[in-house]
């Protein structure tokens, strides 16, 4: 069981998601009836607090929310988030125009709204009153990362961060505060200067060289995911399902392992968990709603075939 004296703050951002399923991504020009609409929650932060919590972790966020927007705050509540914390607010929430087309490939255009009204005194209330042996969780779509960081490690907090969606700027936060960092092989292809297409092996190690003391997971896709740590590596290969929807992935990925890493499992675990959670995610149309809990989880690993992972 996740250890509950152990809790995660999410720093995060709720969006609105407007989903449209199209039969391939709109081009350069071109007009496109979608053959589907859905209004669901999402946003990278909201989508990793329900992955923790349906994860069995416990985690509280810290987000804001456009008061009309108030039936987003009952099913982070339902989930199992914690939303003590949780702002509503007199202006636009965050939003995204999501498409997924038939090879449940999707393109997303993202309007931050309320995610980047946070002042310093926000920021600093809700560090200032966390419990010093929790840990703090980012994404890249809020506003006030840079204090967040510096102020958290003043305090004591532990610091994941995912920088995603991924932009320069990134390069100019103080990531050796981070205990844990989260990317894809374009963001971290991105933070040291690389082509997207180095292999990972480049990329672990120029980013481990860069940041030698953060603990590194990066994701692959249908290629796997790889863990850098010093001299630790583990590489695991993806389970191989027929997707339909690949929106919170990533998001489902790192929830499930942080609920996974709070609880005291070693990292193998970690990845073998998330791996799952994201096998089934991918599977489902949607983004909070194909978030799988981790009863989903332990039957996925009882049932299909063990994945081998390679130490280096």
């Amino acid at each position: 069981m996740p250890d509950t004296s152990c809790p995660l703050y999410n720093l995060g951002s709720i969006n609105i998601d407007h989903v449209y399923r199209v039969p391939h991504l709109v081009r350069p020009g071109e007009t496109l009836a979608s053959t589907g609409y859905r209004q669901v929650l999402g946003g990278k932060g909201a989508n990793q607090s329900i992955a923790m919590a349906r994860a069995g972790g416990r985690v509280e966020h810290w987000g804001r929310l456009g008061r009309t927007d108030d039936w987003a705050l009952d099913q982070l509540r339902e989930a199992g988030v914690g939303v003590g914390s949780l702002e509503l607010v007199d202006e636009p929430s965050g939003h995204a125009l999501i498409q997924v087309d038939d090879q449940a490939e999707n393109a997303i255009i993202l309007y931050p709204g309320a995610n980047h009204g946070f002042g310093d005194a926000d920021v600093d209330a809700r560090i200032d009153n966390a419990d010093a042996a929790g840990w703090l969780l980012l994404q890249n779509e809020t506003n006030g990362l840079y204090r967040a960081m510096q102020r958290a490690e003043a305090r004591g907090l532990s610091i994941a961060f995912n920088p995603a969606p991924m932009h320069a700027a990134v390069s100019d936060l103080p990531l050796s505060t981070c205990q844990l960092l989260f990317v894809n092989r374009g963001e971290a292809a991105t933070l040291i200067d690389l082509p997207e297409d180095s292999s990972a092996d480049e990329l672990l190690v120029a980013l481990s060289s860069r940041l030698p003391g953060v603990e590194l997971v990066m994701t692959l896709g249908s290629d796997g995911v790889s863990y850098q740590h010093g001299d630790t590596r583990l590489d695991l290969p993806a389970y191989r399902v027929e997707a339909k929807d690949t929106t919170a992935a990533g998001d489902t990925f790192i929830g499930h392992f942080m609920a996974a890493r709070l609880s005291g499992r070693d990292i193998e675990t970690c990845l073998r968990r998330a791996s799952a959670a994201s096998a089934l995610c991918v599977q489902r149309e949607g983004a909070a709603p194909s978030i799988p809990d981790a009863a989903s989880v332990d039957v996925a690993l009882a049932e299909w075939p063990a994945l081998a992972v390679t130490q280096n």
